[in-house]
């Protein structure tokens, strides 16, 4: 194992286009499982200048009209601060919603995964949040400046379109400093230079990092080519699902490549995901290991999954291959049935998920994030 090294991670604001149109995708998920938990989505969603296209097959309550669609989408484009002339609650709006598949749901329905595809989970000891320090530390650059760019100082500074990304040098596995660091940031001011960004943000920066592992200047890179006033699905046309690795794990894991947003519960690629980050988290906070990769695998219309991993990366105090046997048992042997009904996935949670990442969250009452909970460590521990 390489003992000094560097590994870099990437973050995107909630501005981001990309993520408006996660944020769009999966405020139509809500919209829908509010209604009726056993309703389904697939919605993808493109964004350009003033222009939303949403398309996607849907199944549920008669009273998720068109219309309820169409205002949903502007009052999350308002939500997400734009406001101005080339993106903003008017921009029109292409509705391609249509039918479900009769097809897909005659298995689904009854217990099996919404798609074929594979999963996976993972879980590090070197942050809190039991995630990947450089991804930890990217969001929370944005998660910081989203909320600094709505107070009384930054307030019409700087716009919702942002990214961060950060270099962390690691010495026998542990992070010990940031050893390069970007952030490029939308303000409205054109007359502002990348210096003037870099004072505004620098404080942020600083208290989103532990102390003493701000880079120095020379490798703070703010706004590396120079302005960036017009932000947001205006200057670049937005996608869902095209943030895998910043919604998971920073590039530290394997990622079996669906995306989440957008998608409702029966689809694995988002529910197994789910799962997997569950059982990982669990194995590190029971200490049978410093890090966790699981994965499994399903066919569409099956309940079992078709195959199950697990790997320790070396750091495990217990057997992987019986380890794995306990594991594949747990949420009623990962049906996905199983899944979704242990992790209360048929409710209207996801909206929330779309920025600064899916994963290293803190689960809250009303059952957001109930995948961060770890509360099978314990019998975990007694297992072994």
């Amino acid at each position: 194992m390489q003992r000094t090294y560097e590994f870099t991670s990437e973050s995107v604001a909630a501005g981001h286009p990309d993520k408006v149109c996660d944020r769009i995708s999966d405020e139509v998920v809500d919209l829908f499982l509010a209604e009726d938990p056993k309703a389904r989505v697939a919605c993808e969603v493109l964004a350009t200048t003033n222009r939303v296209v949403i398309s996607g097959e849907v199944r549920g309550a008669e009273a998720i009209t068109e219309e309820r669609v169409r205002q949903r989408v502007r009052e999350t484009i308002r939500a997400l601060g734009y406001t101005h002339r080339g993106f903003n609650a008017e921009a029109e709006i292409t509705y391609l919603l249509h039918e479900q598949s009769p097809d897909i749901g005659t298995k689904v329905d009854t217990g099996g995964a919404g798609d074929q595809g594979l999963m996976f989970g993972y879980a590090t000891d070197e942050t809190e949040e039991l995630m990947p320090a450089p991804l930890v530390y990217a969001h929370r650059i944005l998660k910081l400046l989203a909320d600094a760019r709505k107070g009384p100082k930054l307030a019409g500074v700087l716009g919702p379109d942002a990214k961060s990304q950060v270099t962390l040098r690691y010495v026998d596995g542990k992070p010990v400093g940031v050893t390069r660091l970007v952030l490029s940031t939308q303000h409205f001011d054109r007359k502002l230079s990348s210096e003037d960004v870099r004072e505004f943000v620098r404080p942020i920066v600083a208290a989103a990092l532990p102390e003493g592992f701000m880079p120095p200047d020379d490798d703070f890179f703010v706004n590396p080519t120079g302005a960036f006033t017009t932000g947001g699905p205006e200057a670049d046309t937005g996608l869902t699902g095209r943030k895998i690795i910043v919604d998971t794990y920073g590039g530290a894991a394997p990622h079996g490549g669906g995306a989440f947003s957008g998608k409702d519960p029966t689809k694995v690629d988002r529910s197994a995901a789910y799962a997997m980050r569950y059982l990982a988290k669990n194995v590190v906070a029971a200490g049978l290991a410093r890090k966790a990769t699981l994965q499994v695998a399903y066919a569409i219309g099956e309940e079992k999954p078709l195959s199950f991993y697990a790997d320790l990366h070396g750091t495990g105090t217990v057997d992987e291959e019986k380890l794995a046997n306990v594991l594949k048992q747990q949420l009623n042997g990962l049906t996905p049935r199983g899944i979704i009904d242990g992790l209360g996935l048929e409710k209207p949670i996801y909206a929330r998920t779309a920025a600064y990442g899916h994963f290293g969250r803190p689960p809250e009452d009303d059952g957001g994030f109930s995948w961060e909970k770890t509360d099978l460590a314990e019998k975990l521990k007694k297992l072994f």
